[in-house]
Order: C-alpha cells, then sequence, then structure tokens
C-alpha cells in the first residue's frame, strides 16, 4: 500500500548529511568535522532551572504561544541585541526549535504553485518543507557574490509567483553575513511588492567582526517579515528544543493556528529553562563566540596554506572550501576523505547544486581535534596533488 502514502513525501529525500552520518559510524578513529552544534555544554545555571521546573512540577502544557514570561524574555532579548521591537502578546510564539518555526511559517504563507526564492548554496531543511507545501524553491547561486543574496540576483527571478525571500544569514554553510547596506538595497526592492521575507537568524550570536543586522529592524519591511530564532546555538541548547518567530500580529495569529494543531506548545521545562538563558544568561554566548572566533582563524589559516580557496567567515560556525582544483565531485571527494584518511565533512551538494564543488567544515569542535583534522586534510589534499603532477 506504499503508493497509498503521499506522495510528495515519498519523494522527499533524507538529508545528505544524515547519509555521511551514517558512513562515519561505519570507521573507527574519524576526526568529525560535520556536526552542527556547539562542541560546548548548555551553561549550569540554565540547565539548574530547567532540574528546578521538573522538581516543582511545572510540567503542564502552557499557553499555546508559550510562557507569557518567556515571550517577554524573547522580545526584551532581541530589542536589546537588534532593536527589533515586538510585543509578546500576539507577536512572538514559543516554538520546538527554530524548525519548528520554519515549517509553521511556511505552512501558513505557501499556497500551491508559489515559489520561494532561496539563495543556494543553503542549508537543505528549507525545500523539503516549502516542497510539501506544493510551492516550488528556486535557488539562487551565490558563489560568484561571495556567498551573497543582493538586490540584482533576486530582481532576476522575481515573477508573479513568488510569494516569499529566504533570508538565511549568518549562513549554514558558508558563514556568510548582509549587512546594512546589503538589506537595505534589498528592502528597496521589496517595499512595494507583496512578498514576504522569511529572516532566519539563529546564527545571530555568532558574527565575528560586525554585528548581526536584521532586515526587520528597516521599518517599510517590518509588516513582511518573520523573523526566526532559538537557543540552539547561542546557547549551546540544541536537545531544549526552543526556537522563536516574530511577526507582526496579523501574521502570527494564523500561525498560531498551525501550531497549536502542529504541537500545542513548546516543552514547559524547556521554556522555563529559555527564561533563565534570555535574562541572567544573556551574555552566555560571548565565551563561546570567542572561541569559535579563534577556530574559525586557525581552519581558515590552514586551508588557505594548503592551496584551497575559500571565502572567510563572518558569522556561524562553518567554513566552506572549493575542492574543484581536485578534479573530484564533493561527494566522491567527502566519501575519498573518510575512507583514507578518517575524516568526516559534508559534500558542498548536499546544500543544492550551487554547493558542488566544496565541502563544508564544521569548527564547532575542540581545538585539538581541528588541528588533527587540518593535518589529516592537508596529507590528503597533497597525495591528490602528487597523484596530478605525475
Amino acid at each position: 500500500m506504499r503508493h497509498l502514502l503521499n506522495k510528495r513525501v515519498r519523494e522527499m529525500q533524507f538529508s545528505g548529511i544524515r547519509k555521511i552520518a551514517n558512513l562515519v559510524a561505519q570507521y573507527p578513529d574519524v576526526i568529525n568535522l560535520t556536526i552542527g552544534q556547539p562542541d560546548f555544554l548548555t551553561p549550569e545555571h540554565i540547565k539548574a532551572t530547567g532540574k528546578m521546573a521538573i522538581d516543582e512540577n511545572k510540567t503542564t502544557y502552557t499557553h499555546n504561544a508559550g510562557l507569557i514570561e518567556l515571550r517577554e524574555a524573547a522580545c526584551d532579548y532581541i530589542l536589546q541585541k537588534y532593536k527589533l521591537l515586538y510585543q509578546p502578546i500576539d507577536e512572538v510564539i514559543i516554538t520546538v526549535g527554530a524548525s519548528q518555526a520554519i515549517d509553521i511559517t511556511f505552512r501558513t504563507i505557501l499556497e500551491e504553485g508559489n515559489e520561494v526564492i532561496l539563495p543556494a548554496p543553503i542549508y537543505p531543511g528549507y525545500a523539503p518543507i516549502i516542497e510539501l507545501c506544493g510551492a516550488t524553491p528556486v535557488f539562487i547561486d551565490t558563489s560568484k557574490n561571495g556567498f551573497k543574496l543582493n538586490a540584482e540576483l533576486v530582481r532576476d527571478q522575481l515573477t508573479d509567483k513568488t510569494r516569499c525571500i529566504v533570508l538565511p544569514y549568518p549562513c549554514n554553510p558558508v558563514g556568510s553575513i548582509l549587512d546594512q547596506k546589503e538589506l537595505e538595497e534589498i528592502a528597496e526592492l521589496l517595499k512595494e511588492k507583496e512578498i514576504f521575507v522569511i529572516s532566519d537568524e539563529i546564527y545571530s550570536e555568532l558574527t565575528y567582526e560586525k554585528p548581526h543586522t536584521s532586515i526587520a529592524s528597516i521599518p517599510e519591511m517590518r509588516d513582511k517579515t518573520i523573523v526566526i530564532n532559538g537557543l540552539s546555538k547561542s546557547h549551546s541548547m540544541t536537545g531544549w528544543r526552543i526556537g522563536f518567530v516574530f511577526a507582526p500580529s496579523y501574521i502570527i495569529e494564523e500561525m498560531l493556528k498551525v501550531h497549536l494543531y502542529n504541537a500545542t506548545c513548546a516543552s514547559s521545562i524547556s521554556q522555563y529553562a529559555a527564561i533563565e538563558a534570555l535574562t541572567r544568561g544573556r551574555d552566555d554566548t560571548k565565551m563561546m563566540k570567542d572561541e569559535y572566533r579563534k577556530r574559525r582563524d586557525y581552519v581558515l589559516k590552514r586551508l588557505l596554506s594548503i592551496g584551497m580557496e575559500v571565502e572567510k567567515p563572518e558569522g556561524a560556525f562553518y567554513i566552506f572550501p572549493s575542492i574543484k582544483h581536485t578534479n573530484r565531485k564533493s561527494e566522491e571527494f567527502t566519501i575519498e576523505l573518510l575512507e583514507k584518511a578518517g575524516v568526516a565533512v559534508v559534500p558542498g551538494d548536499v546544500f543544492s547544486e550551487a554547493g558542488e564543488g566544496y565541502i563544508r567544515i564544521s569548527y564547532a569542535n575542540d581545538m585539538d581535534m581541528l588541528v588533527e583534522g587540518l593535518n589529516r586534510i592537508e596529507q590528503f589534499v597533497d597525495s591528490i596533488n602528487r597523484k596530478g603532477e605525475k
């Protein structure tokens, strides 16, 4: 009876990242540079608050949109950090991680036949949900523009079917960000158009040279922008599953219906821990960010010394070097690197066709692992180069 199952689900592919993860399990002593989560522990005071919530029996359903204390804390947090003003009563929903926020956002704004513009290479979690909604992802190759979407690239892809544009900055897998000027140019293009913007800002706390800027901070864009964020990356709380979606009340009102029937509410225990993270833990990210910056600088220097072309990441904790000079496809290079050198990375084509010819390395790993991993990558690339010279 498989043919009776939803055709769109049947045609959906498992994440290529998961394919690599399954391969890694077959090899001992692998240096795993695929992981897209912080290697730091959740801060102790946040864990203690979660434990206290259990002990105090705060284990019941909350308001569907989340605890009002948490919504207040979330709105205050993004106001202080990014100058974004949202009302806790009707302009924010606490979600089961940023992933659920993405899901309920697309399901609220998309209809059959719509198009969604995505900068590529891009995190592979958007397109399947777009397709489940009966809409079409439209990928824009940004590799010749420093892996950044700009107004000109967007203009060339706009049609009367365009319903939404996704701005996933800081960007997984490349670490690029958009500055104020770049966002203002996109805003100028879109301000008179009936097109939504989804600004996925889950890595907003992890920028290194420039502060994060949200397109929702541009006045004429607020009414059409949906901001997604969460605590997974900023506070090393991936397993706590707390995300946020901020939007004007007319959007949140409809989105809350989808959230209600999708999840009822986020975990009450995690919500209490999240209040602690956003108040007394507001600056917990600083130590992690300082360490990521050191690791980024080290990995970048090593890759350049190996002779690999790579853009300097401005945010997140990934780097995306080109392996085109090896004359290997991304997946071929990745599997060979794993089998011969014992290093696991993610092939760039996982992040759309625009990622072919690249690999993603996560530097959310301790320095000893990064040193060993880069040593092995250098030896592997040198062996390829020597074979090419013969």
